[in-house]
């Protein structure tokens, strides 16, 4: 008897999802809660399990193909399944061949592969990335599965690939264009297009949404980042055998981003109609990398966190948003965020705000400058701080304010610990 798969619950006023891939075909053996699709929702990417165990039966939806929460997406047949496909044995071709189409006919095996052998939204994407085949990696995860680590280490053993361009050439080879005066010139000239994932989708509707609502205006600082480097370099061994995690530089960011709230509340606050809704917790929104775009957890509480437990916090949403496993609940609310584009090397920039919230501070790289201290010009590490805020609720004194006390705190991090 067919067991029907729907959609799961999403999450709090999500009701409908797309579906990203399918990881178990038509045949495929699948065991009792192994994931067989993946559904990519306004914020997150999530795995649907097998409610038994048996085979794979017919495909209800189509990759792409938008669903409700409770819709059928794919039934569960009794049975123990195929045999494993003869994708991952079938072999490349000679070396006399052609080497453009052997490079092709070789990625065209690898997707093969990929999609026959069960692998994570993540996994998959790294593999595609990479042009590796999968049925070579040995899993060290769940049941054998591949993990990201997996096939990072496999990339760096220097195992052989299928180089991208080659398998673009290779498929110009085989389905010859007509000639142009462009391509007579030399070079290629394709395009790609790719179907935006919901995430972004979201994203992007979301950015021209405050764009178009909030009246948004930045203010810049900069931080003479020497004292926390000093701190953290003098700290950061006992720091982590003490609490087995890396000291970082966000760590000291959100603590006086926590104190700096405290004296300028409205920039922790947010309209709500014709009203004014001021927060007395901070709830920091730290804007980290996921596969499909940047996603947004939330750290509660944060003002009465411990140094530890932030830093925890942030490493475990990193960790969790590159394997995909980041839930609806992790970036719910939030009322002030910390976007680091100081990690891609962003020397300044004007973020926007996340709706509700009414500001964003902006963090950017450091790098050694000469500014004038006590009267001497000296070298310093440097910080530029941005604070996009709505000017409707917050005033140009009420920003400035907010960035001067977070350059205090960070300046003689001191200050964090007695409160000042």
């Amino acid at each position: 008897m067919a067991i029907e798969v729907t959609v799961p619950a999403l999450g709090e006023s999500i009701t409908e999802a797309t579906l990203g891939e399918w990881l178990k075909q038509p045949g495929d053996a699948v065991a009792a809660d192994e994931p067989i699709a993946s559904l990519e929702t306004d914020k997150v990417a999530l795995e649907v399990p097998a409610p038994q165990a048996g085979v794979m039966g017919e495909h209800k939806v189509a990759v792409g193909d938008t669903v409700e929460v409770g819709a059928v997406i794919a039934t569960i047949e009794a049975g123990s399944g195929a045999a494993p496909s003869k994708a991952a044995e079938t072999p490349v071709d000679p070396p006399e061949k052609s080497p453009s189409v052997t490079a092709a006919k070789a990625a065209d095996k690898q997707d093969e592969v990929t999609t026959s052998i069960t692998l994570s939204p993540s996994v998959r994407r790294l593999v595609l990335e990479h042009g590796v085949d999968p049925s070579q990696i040995s899993g060290t995860g769940k049941d054998g599965r591949l993990t990201k680590a997996d096939v990072e280490q496999y990339v760096k053993s220097g195992a052989q690939q299928v180089p991208k361009a080659e398998a673009g050439a290779a498929t110009s080879a085989q389905t010859p264009a007509a000639p142009s005066p462009s391509s007579s010139q030399g070079g290629n000239r394709n395009e790609e297009r790719v179907r935006m994932t919901r995430l972004r989708q979201t994203v992007a509707r979301r950015l021209k949404e405050a764009q178009e609502t909030a009246a948004l205006l930045t203010t810049f600082n900069d931080v003479d980042m020497t004292a926390v480097i000093e701190t953290r370099s003098k700290y950061k061994e006992l720091f982590a055998k003490k609490h087995g995690v890396k000291l970082g530089f966000m760590g000291f960011f959100v603590k006086a981003a926590c104190m700096a709230l405290k004296d300028v509340p409205s920039v922790n606050g947010q309209i709500d109609g014709e009203e004014i809704v001021y927060h007395d917790y901070a709830d920091i929104s730290v804007a980290v990398s996921a596969p499909n775009g940047l996603v947004v957890p939330v750290i509660r509480n944060a003002e009465s966190m411990s140094f530890a437990d932030v830093e925890n916090t942030i490493g475990d949403f990193g960790k969790r948003a590159k394997d995909g496993t980041l839930t609806m609940a992790d970036m719910k609310g939030g009322t002030f965020t910390i976007s680091n584009g100081g990690v891609f090397g962003s020397l300044m920039s004007t973020p926007i705000i996340n709706p509700p919230q009414s500001a964003v501070l902006g963090l950017h790289r450091i790098e050694d400058r000469a500014v004038v201290v006590d009267g001497e010009i000296v070298v310093r590490p440097m910080m530029y701080l941005a604070l996009s805020y709505d000017h409707r609720l917050i005033d140009g004194r009420e920003a400035v304010t907010f960035l001067v006390r977070m350059k205090e705190a960070i300046e003689d991090p001191a200050r964090l610990l007695i409160d000042l």
